[in-house]
């Protein structure tokens, strides 16, 4: 099972180029239904789409993990959690879902009457799950329709610009390591104490000095990501 799914992450490079509002369209009936339905809209729970917002759940994080880890070689894993959790959180599906129109396709399945009264999917738009919830139970229906790869594909270029935005907004550690010496009357530089590796895969380790002692370290693939890596340490230990 193991081998298989990461076969599937590896293949997702060679996947088609299919947006994900395309790979939803063209789910069977049979997927798209209950991905689309309250569990309070049929008699068995595993009708609606809660297990499939379970798995989509778990195919979102991997295909946005998997990006992260392939275009963010410098980020630690502490920074690439911080980015993971963020791209895929509750808002970011909701801000998707509506791009993806899932509010209308709702609106459609709603076992209601059409009479532009409070029906039962409108209600269910009231609230701050259902959305995001909604959102990835049809990534997972697309998974299991036309694969990993090709669902993986979908929702990264789906997700690119949360991710973007995430990465854009992350906190400068430097910066922020800078401010709040200054608050405290002192200064912060920076050495690099070792340089591992060939010249085309070197890694650098920097320390932060603070007060002419060493308050962190950090690695990076470049000095600026070692530098950003071992101010976040910094900053950490200036607030114990």
């Amino acid at each position: 099972m193991t081998l298989s799914w990461l076969k599937r992450s590896r293949d997702r490079a060679e996947a088609p180029e299919a947006d994900l509002a395309s790979l939803i369209e063209g789910l069977p009936e049979d997927l798209k239904g209950p991905a689309l339905t309250h569990s309070s809209w049929t008699r068995d729970r595993t009708g609606s789409y809660e297990r499939l917002a379970l798995l989509g759940d778990s195919v979102l994080g991997l295909s946005v993990a998997d990006e992260l880890y392939r275009t963010l070689p410098d980020l630690n894993a502490g920074a690439l959690t911080k980015i993971l959790n963020q791209a895929v959180s509750g808002t970011s599906c909701a801000e998707v879902g509506l791009e993806l129109g899932i509010p209308e396709m709702l609106l459609e399945a709603d076992p209601g009457e059409s009479d532009g009264k409070q029906t039962p999917a409108r209600l269910l738009l009231e609230g701050e799950r259902p959305l995001p919830e909604i959102t990835e139970a049809l990534i997972g229906a697309c998974y299991l329709h036309y694969g990993f790869g090709t669902t993986s594909a979908a929702v990264i270029r789906a997700f690119r610009s949360r991710i973007a935005m995430v990465r854009e907004n992350q906190t400068d550690f430097k910066s922020a390591l800078q401010e709040e010496a200054a608050r405290r009357g002192e200064t912060v530089s920076y050495e690099v104490v070792a340089t591992v590796g060939p010249a085309h895969q070197r890694t650098y380790e920097v320390a932060v000095i603070y007060r002419d002692e060493e308050l962190g370290r950090g690695e990076g693939r470049s000095k600026k990501a070692a530098g950003q890596a071992a101010a976040e340490v910094a900053l950490e230990r200036l607030g114990d």
